[in-house]
């Protein structure tokens, strides 16, 4: 006669195969980490001049979206302080602790088809129990500038 084995029997979380493992961050998601620690550590007395720094570095046609959508919001919203957050051109709350209340990412940032026009949790876009944050943009129109201001006077009032 055998004696009983004790403990042989595995739990159901050790035997479930897990086909999700972490690959780590890409080289572009550590360059937006380094970002936004350098800008942690900056001055912020000229984030407008860090904004503008930044539109000029980037291609086209990213540098002349992100140039209209600048003057869009300081026109817009002129409370709104320009800032730079994970490297983009932000746009945020006065006082010390300003929260962003959007930003433009760069196509090129994480190299997309598109650049995006985004709005925090700061925003005040909502809508029931859903509403868009993020909005794709491949170029400006007059119709798409219209509808830009109307969402920054938006989430800003």
């Amino acid at each position: 006669m055998k004696p009983a084995q004790k403990g042989t029997q595995k739990s159901a979380k050790s035997t479930t195969a897990t086909s999700k493992k972490f690959k780590g961050f890409t080289d572009e998601e550590h360059g937006a980490m380094k970002d936004r620690i350098q800008e942690l550590r900056a001055d912020k007395a000229d984030g407008e001049g860090a904004v503008l720094a930044k539109i000029a570095e980037m291609p086209e046609p990213d540098r002349t979206m992100a140039k209209r959508l600048h003057a869009i919001i300081k026109e817009t919203a002129p409370a709104l302080s320009p800032r730079l957050w994970y490297g983009m051109p932000a746009y945020a709350t006065a006082g010390k602790d300003g929260k962003v209340v959007c930003f433009f990412q760069a196509a090129q940032k994480f190299k997309t088809r598109y650049a995006t026009l985004g709005f925090s949790d700061k925003a005040n876009l909502d809508e029931d129990a859903m509403w868009p944050t993020a909005f794709a943009l491949k170029g400006l129109t007059a119709a798409e500038e219209e509808r830009i201001a109307a969402l920054v006077k938006k989430a800003v009032g």
